[in-house]
C-alpha cells in the first residue's frame, strides 16, 4: 500500500494515546503550497484600526472512543485571511483565550509557500506570545478593532464556544457595527452567546458542514467521531447555515463574513480585505 493510500490515523508522540489525519487525508485535504492569490491591493486601508485575531490555545480534541486528535487552528484557514487583511492595509492583535501560545495544526501548514511561510515568521512572535482575551475585554473601550477574525481548524471547538469572554467580544463588536470574520469550524465560537439574547439569531452563514465532520473517521483525518456537532447547535441558536457541503464558499450577512473550509480561505481573505478597504475608506 502507497503512503497516501493509508487511512489509518498517525500516532501524535507528544501526548498518550493522541493521533494526526491518516495520510490519506493529509494527501487529499492539505498541500505544501497554498492557493494564495489575487493578493494585491492598489487601495489600502490607511486608518489605525487593527484585526483582532481569537486563537485557541488547545491542541487536543477528544473523540467518542477516548482517542485525542492532534489539532489547533488550521495554518491556512488562519494564514492566508490574514494575509490578505495585511496586503490591504491591516495589522493585528493576536488573542486566545488563556494568553498561552496559539495552537496549530502544523501537519497542515504549507511549509514551501513562498508568501505564507515568510509571513506566518513576521507574525510567529505574537502567536507564541498573544494577548489574553480577559485583558483584551478590559481594554475594548480603548482598542477600536476594525474586525474579529475567528479562525477555524478543530481546536475551535474546545474552550471557544463556552467562553464568556468569547460572547463579550462578539457581543462588543455587534453593538459597535464591527466585521466579525470567520471559516470553517470557527463559528463554533459564536455558541458562547447562547447565555442571554443572542443578536446573532437570524444571521446566515457557511460553516464546516456536520455532514462532513461525520465522516472525518471513515479516511483516518481524525481517530474517532465527535461527540457533538456545531452545526446542529447554531442552527437550535437561531443561525441560518448555508451551506451542506464543502464547495469553497463565502457567505456575507450584514457584517459577518464566513467560508466553509481551507477552500474557502483565499476567497475569504479576497472578500473580507475588499469589504473591509471599501467600508472604511469611504468613512
Amino acid at each position: 500500500m502507497k503512503d497516501s493510500e493509508n487511512k489509518a490515523p498517525q500516532i501524535d508522540p507528544a501526548e498518550r494515546n493522541a493521533y494526526f489525519p491518516s495520510q490519506y487525508s493529509l494527501s487529499q485535504f492539505t498541500s505544501s503550497v497554498s492557493d494564495l492569490s489575487d493578493d494585491e491591493y492598489s487601495d489600502k486601508y490607511q486608518g489605525k484600526a487593527k484585526v483582532l485575531v481569537i486563537a485557541t490555545d488547545e491542541r487536543y480534541v477528544k473523540t467518542d472512543n477516548g482517542k485525542l486528535f492532534s489539532t489547533g487552528n488550521h495554518p491556512v484557514e488562519t494564514l492566508l485571511p490574514m494575509y490578505h487583511l495585511h496586503a490591504a492595509g491591516f495589522d493585528f492583535d493576536i488573542a486566545t483565550p488563556s494568553g498561552r501560545m496559539t495552537k496549530f495544526e502544523y501537519w497542515a501548514m504549507p511549509n514551501d509557500d513562498k508568501k505564507v511561510i515568510p509571513f506566518f515568521e513576521k507574525y510567529h512572535e505574537k502567536f507564541l506570545n498573544p494577548l489574553s482575551l480577559p485583558d483584551v475585554v478590559a481594554q475594548l473601550a480603548d482598542n477600536d478593532y476594525a474586525a474579529v477574525f475567528i479562525p477555524g481548524g478543530h481546536g475551535a471547538l474546545i474552550g471557544l464556544p463556552n467562553d464568556p469572554n468569547v460572547a463579550k467580544v462578539l457581543r462588543w463588536a455587534l453593538e459597535k457595527d464591527k466585521f466579525i470574520l470567520s471559516i470553517c469550524h470557527g463559528p463554533a465560537a459564536f455558541l458562547a452567546l447562547r447565555d442571554g439574547d443572542n443578536p446573532l439569531s437570524g444571521y446566515s452563514i457557511c460553516a464546516f458542514p456536520d455532514s462532513a465532520d461525520k465522516q472525518t473517521p471513515d479516511i483516518g483525518y481524525m481517530p474517532g467521531g465527535l461527540t457533538w456537532f456545531f452545526g446542529k447547535e447554531l442552527k437550535e441558536m437561531g443561525l441560518t447555515l448555508v451551506n451542506d457541503e464543502i464547495s469553497g464558499k463565502v457567505h456575507s450577512d450584514r457584517k459577518v463574513i464566513t467560508g466553509d473550509s481551507p477552500f474557502a480561505a483565499n476567497e475569504l481573505g479576497k472578500v473580507a480585505a475588499k469589504t473591509l478597504v471599501d467600508y472604511f475608506n469611504k468613512g
